[in-house]
């Protein structure tokens, strides 16, 4: 088990699926990770889908915004960064070169917020905590255990989050067909960053992706191939590290599967 009471800043500390079908994506994750739904109301705008593994938060789900849905803007998996203050670290981001999508604004009594477009066009969120941590399990079954990202300009990458975060970098696999970046904050890794593959299309931006801890790779993307999802990266292994697989929902949200090899 792992339970957690608080994020260091710089920590990947929620994912949140942004979908076009709320009802279906939260049934599908049910499914999969067997993962509790609990929907919070929240007005005219709907509701707010927690998802839970033993009673605790692990994750969430929200419809679309109309903007994101005038925009033609894919269903997609939101990753925040847990950071000491919002409106610093916005400011430290514009600085360095990223673009503020949505300025600070407060979440009720749950946190602070911020949209952030970094330098290479790949969006994450920062959050500062009031009521609400984010993940309150991480690096178990049906957990956040690994957030990626995929970048047209690694070098640029690398410098934008080292500065804005603090992060460590370690290059692996350099010289080889696959060069990985791996990100540590204060010590503990838990990102990571790859160049986008080449089969991708131009217009497909960077991006940032979550993985998730799972007991049997190759059960669960049999599962979620059942359940509607396309196999976007069959499993395979990672040399001494895990196995993992890449898979994107009924409604096209992307991400991944992961069984650490430890």
């Amino acid at each position: 088990m792992a339970d957690v009471s608080a994020h260091l800043p710089g920590t990947f500390s929620w994912p949140e699926l942004s979908t076009t079908d709320q009802k279906a994506g939260a049934a599908f994750y049910s499914a999969l990770f067997g993962w509790e739904i609990n929907d919070i109301p929240m007005g005219p705008a709907g509701s707010y889908t927690m998802f839970q593994v033993r009673g605790k938060d692990v994750a969430a789900a929200a419809g679309q915004q109309p903007m994101e849905k005038e925009r033609g803007i894919p269903a997609h998996w939101n990753n925040y960064v847990t950071v000491a203050n919002v409106d610093e670290s916005t400011k430290q981001a514009q600085a360095l070169g990223a673009t503020v999508l949505a300025p600070p604004f407060d979440v009720m009594d749950a946190g602070r917020m911020a949209v952030i477009q970094d330098p290479t066009g790949a969006v994450f969120q920062i959050w500062q905590a009031n009521r609400s941590i984010g993940a309150k399990i991480m690096n178990e079954p049906g957990a956040l255990c690994w957030t990626e990202l995929a970048t047209r300009d690694t070098k640029a990458a690398e410098a934008f989050y080292t500065k804005l975060f603090g992060w460590t970098a370690k290059v692996g696999g350099a010289g080889t067909a696959m060069e990985y970046t791996e990100f540590s904050n204060q010590g503990k890794p838990g990102v990571g960053m790859m160049a986008m593959p080449a089969q991708v299309p131009a217009f497909v931006p960077s991006y940032w992706m979550p993985y998730f801890q799972v007991t049997d790779v190759d059960a669960s993307t049999t599962k979620a191939k059942s359940l509607g999802a396309d196999i976007r990266v069959p499993p395979m292994d990672i040399p001494n590290t895990g196995r993992f697989s890449v898979i994107s929902d009924p409604q096209g949200a992307t991400f991944a599967i992961f069984k650490s090899a430890m």
